[in-house]
């Protein structure tokens, strides 16, 4: 499952620079209406936001305000200022990084991954569709909810952090004697027999076995 940004910049020549290049590694959208920033972003859920300093009717230190009042989603700012100053109100306002114009988009896409990976591993839960898992063991549905062993939560975050990517069973064994979790590929797919079951009452049959591989979520 492709990482989401959300690009907000009123220079076409940039958001069309950006969309072509990013679409390649993520899914990407660019603000549509500039008065209604925060609702577009509430509406796409991103899960990074490429921020203009510079926009019109309210400025990008107006808009990150506005988004810090419900969500933490990671921010960089974009602007052709390139004083001390603006970098530090960004930070201060809550941005995450800072790039300034003209920059490369190769080290602008370094520094996307590196923010992703840092709130990835300060995630408490992961989404996937209508499915949310708690690290705390808890997979639900919106509706209801089932109780995973420490082991059985460890396997499904890592197939679900890698959705629509086929994991191997020795990439999975490894994490979880990574976490202390002694099992060899026997015993993994027991583990992966008995979380089925227990996702089958939520309907979550995303699981796929790939024989002499591993699985996929998908």
């Amino acid at each position: 499952m492709l990482d989401k940004v959300f690009i907000v910049e009123d220079d076409a020549t940039i958001v069309k620079l950006l969309h072509d290049r990013l679409q390649e590694e993520f899914k990407v959208a660019a603000t549509e209406n500039y008065r209604a920033v925060t609702s577009e972003i509430q509406e796409y859920q991103p899960d990074l936001i490429l921020m203009d300093i510079t926009l019109p009717y309210f400025n990008g230190f107006y808009w990150t305000t506005e988004v810090r009042k419900t969500s933490q989603v990671p921010i960089i700012f974009i602007s052709s200022a390139t004083d001390e100053m603006n970098a530090v109100m960004a930070m201060n306002m809550g941005a995450d990084d800072f790039i300034s114009k003209p920059f490369s988009v190769e080290v602008l896409i370094a520094k996307i991954n590196a923010l992703l990976r840092r709130t990835k591993l300060q995630t408490d839960h992961i989404l996937y569709e209508k499915f949310k898992l708690d690290l705390t063991g808890i997979f639900s549905d919106g509706q209801n909810e089932v109780t995973l062993t420490r082991t059985e939560t460890v396997i499904l975050k890592i197939l679900l952090e890698q959705a629509g990517s086929v994991v191997d069973k020795q990439v999975i064994v490894k994490k979880l004697w990574e976490s202390d979790d002694y099992i060899d590929a026997n015993t993994l797919n027991v583990n992966m027999s008995r979380l089925r079951k227990k996702l089958a009452p939520l309907h979550f049959d995303a699981i796929h076995t790939i024989q002499g591989v591993g699985y996929v979520v998908k």
